[in-house]
C-alpha cells in the first residue's frame, strides 16, 4: 500500500520545490524560472500544496480508511494546478481542506480529547482560509488562517505525544483556550485578526515551551535530543513572531509582515518538520530516516537563514534578507540529501555481501 502514497509525495516535493525556487526569485535572486507561477503562488505551493499533501497523507494513514486519502489527493491536485497555473487550485485546495474537517471529525468521534478538538478547529482554519482564497481571489486575508491550521495542526500533535506527561487541570484548561483563540484569529477579517493573533502566538509558545516534552527529551541522547533541540528552537520562533506582530504597524503589509510570516512558516514549521521527519516519513510513505548527528547541521544552517531574514527585513538590508532565504533553502535541501545519505548507508550495511 505505502508505493501507492509515493505519488502524492512526489507532488508534495515538487510543490516544495517550486516555492522555495519561486520564493528565492521573489526576494530578489534573478535566475530563471520555469513558470511565473512559481512566484506568484509561493505561498499557496509551500502552505497548501507541500504541508497541505504532507498533513493530509499522515492523517490518512493514521484513519485507515480509503476515503480520507481525499484529502492529499485534492491538495496535491492543487499543488499540481498551482504548478500549471490552473485557476481552479484554490477550489481544489478548498476541497482538500473540507475532506481534511471530515477526517479530523471522524478522530474525534472515536476519541474525546483536547488534542483532538485542537486538530479539528485546525482543519476548519484551513477551510476558512482557503474559501477566502477561493470566492475573493486574495491570498493576504487567507494567510491567518492559514497559520492558525499549521500552529494548531502541531500544537495538537505535540499535546497527544506528550501525554505521557500529566499535565494539570489548568495546562489543559489553558491549551483550550489556545485554541479557541486561534480558531478566532481564522474567522476575523485580517484587520480584526492581528491583535488577535499576536496573542495566540505568544500564548501558544509559552504553553509548548512550558509544557511540552521537549523539556524533558531535550537532556537525553541522540534523535530525542535532536528532536527536543529542534522543537524548543521551532517554539521561540513563535514567541519572536508574537513580538513581530505587535511592534508592528497594522495592516500585514511590507517587511515587517515578511518577517513574521518568516519566523512562523519556516522558523517554527520547518524546525517542526526537522524534529517529526524522521518519526512520520516511515509510517507515512515507507522511507525510512536514520538519524545521523549530521542532521544538526541543516537545523543551525535553517535558523542562521531565519536570523538573517528577519534582520534584513528589521534592518532593513536587501542583501541580508537574499542571503537569509537563500541559507533557509539550502538547509532545507541539506536535510533531505543528508537524511537521504544516512539512509542509503543503512541499506548497503543491511545488504548481504556478494561473491
Amino acid at each position: 500500500m505505502k508505493w501507492r502514497r509515493l505519488p502524492l509525495g512526489i507532488v508534495g516535493a515538487a510543490a516544495l520545490g517550486a516555492g522555495l525556487w519561486g520564493g528565492l526569485i521573489r526576494i530578489g535572486w534573478s535566475w530563471s524560472v520555469p513558470s511565473p507561477a512559481w512566484i506568484a503562488w509561493h505561498g499557496p505551493l509551500m502552505v497548501c500544496g507541500f504541508l497541505g499533501t504532507l498533513i493530509g497523507l499522515e492523517r490518512a494513514v493514521a484513519l485507515g480508511k480509503r476515503w480520507g486519502y481525499a484529502a492529499p489527493i485534492f491538495s496535491a491536485l492543487g499543488a499540481a494546478a498551482l504548478l500549471l497555473s490552473a485557476r481552479a487550485a484554490p477550489f481544489l485546495f478548498s476541497a482538500a481542506s473540507l475532506a481534511f474537517l471530515a477526517v479530523t471529525t471522524a478522530f474525534l468521534q472515536r476519541q474525546r480529547a483536547d488534542f483532538l478538538v485542537a486538530g479539528m478547529l485546525g482543519a476548519a482554519a484551513w477551510v476558512a482560509g482557503n474559501l477566502r482564497w477561493a470566492l475573493d481571489g486574495t491570498i493576504v486575508e487567507a494567510v491567518p488562517s492559514w497559520m492558525a491550521f499549521l500552529v494548531l495542526t502541531i500544537a495538537a500533535e505535540r499535546l497527544e505525544l506528550s501525554r505521557l506527561v500529566q499535565h494539570s487541570r489548568f495546562a489543559h484548561r489553558a491549551f483550550g483556550g489556545i485554541t479557541l483563540v486561534w480558531f478566532v484569529v481564522a474567522v476575523l477579517p485580517l484587520a480584526a485578526a492581528e491583535p488577535v493573533c499576536a496573542i495566540a502566538l505568544g500564548a501558544t509558545a509559552v504553553w509548548l515551551w512550558r509544557y511540552d516534552i521537549a523539556r524533558w527529551t531535550v537532556r537525553s541522547h541522540g534523535l530525542a535530543r535532536y528532536a527536543a533541540l529542534a522543537l524548543l528552537g521551532g517554539y521561540a520562533w513563535l514567541a519572536v513572531a508574537a513580538a513581530g506582530l505587535i511592534a508592528a504597524a497594522p495592516g500585514m503589509v511590507g517587511l515587517h509582515y515578511d518577517a513574521i510570516l518568516h519566523a512562523v512558516f519556516v522558523g517554527f514549521v520547518f524546525s517542526m518538520i526537522f524534529a517529526h521527519a524522521p518519526i512520520i516519513l516511515p509510517a507515512v510513505l515507507g522511507v525510512q530516516v536514520d538519524y545521523h548527528a549530521a542532521l544538526s547541521v541543516p537545523l543551525v544552517v535553517l535558523h542562521s537563514g531565519v536570523i538573517l531574514r528577519l534582520l534584513g527585513d528589521w534592518l532593513p538590508q536587501a542583501a541580508l534578507r537574499r542571503w537569509g532565504g537563500l541559507t533557509s533553502a539550502i538547509a532545507i535541501v541539506l536535510y533531505v540529501a543528508i537524511a537521504g545519505a544516512s539512509r542509503l548507508r543503512a541499506t548497503s550495511k543491511r545488504m548481504p555481501p556478494t561473491a
